[in-house]
């Protein structure tokens, strides 16, 4: 899942993001309303972590301009004021919920379980593809008893295809969903997570459940359900080349 984080404040930032990537989340920083809102505009999140005193538009704003878009997206806004006059403007501008700094982060991590179960996009405990299981509370992963160790991003990977279960899945899809805004769409970095992905969950497996369609994506499912021919990541969607944008030149380091 991708997270937008709107924190002015380095050091919290800092410490949320790195505590979210630790849990898989992929995850966008902002420092200002206006910032944000252009991240919106470009990206799809599943949830927004807004701070409520930032430069330029302030949370407030922030929220209300989200809530006019057709995007609809979770918001849990943050902030270091704990009146109630204040935590009632937010909600009434559009906020799903409000947390009081300072926090914990484990009370972040179940707000946003809460919001993500309203919005219907809750990690369900286990997640089942023929004999693969992924336990998504513990980020393990296993397959006929084995199992598999992962990074923090392969697992992300594997949950984002297991939630899809059955369906191909574009490279822009998997950028989108599993890698952040530093992500280099010209790289190989996604056929390099799929191979790896493929050489933990399909060794020594006699039906491999990691599939590449020729010119679409991704499928995770048993081989059977495949009707068009597999091809080698080689051959996997490519992005169309088009002018990059500020950030494509950073490139995400596996």
């Amino acid at each position: 899942m991708r997270v937008l984080l709107v924190e002015d404040d380095v050091r919290i930032a800092r410490f949320v993001a790195k505590g979210l990537r630790e849990q898989s989340y992929a995850v966008d920083v902002s420092a200002n309303g206006d910032e944000a809102l252009y991240q919106t505009e470009i990206n799809s999140y599943d949830i927004v972590i807004l701070d409520v005193m930032i430069p330029g538009k302030d949370g407030f704003e922030v929220c209300r301009e989200l809530r006019k878009s057709e995007k609809r997206m979770p918001v849990l806004m943050l902030t270091a004021r704990d009146a109630v006059e204040d935590r009632i403007r937010g909600l009434d501008h559009g906020a799903d919920d409000y947390l009081t700094k300072p926090f914990e982060f484990r009370e972040l991590l179940a707000r946003m379980r809460a919001l993500l179960r309203r919005s219907g996009e809750l990690r369900p405990p286990q997640i089942k593809v023929g004999d693969l299981v992924l336990d998504t509370a513990a980020q393990s992963v296993s397959r006929s008893g084995r199992q598999i160790p992962m990074t923090a991003k392969e697992y992300a990977l594997a949950e984002f295809l297991a939630r899809n279960a059955g369906r191909v899945v574009g490279r822009a899809e998997i950028a989108e969903h599993v890698w952040d805004e530093e992500f280099d769409p010209f790289s190989n970095l996604i056929e390099v997570y799929v191979n790896r992905l493929r050489r933990k969950i399909d060794a020594g497996e006699a039906k491999p459940l990691l599939q590449t369609r020729r010119g679409a994506g991704y499928l995770l499912g048993a081989a059977e359900t495949v009707a068009e021919p597999i091809a080698n990541e080689k051959t996997a969607e490519r992005p169309t080349r088009t002018k990059p944008s500020a950030n494509s030149g950073r490139k995400e380091h596996a």
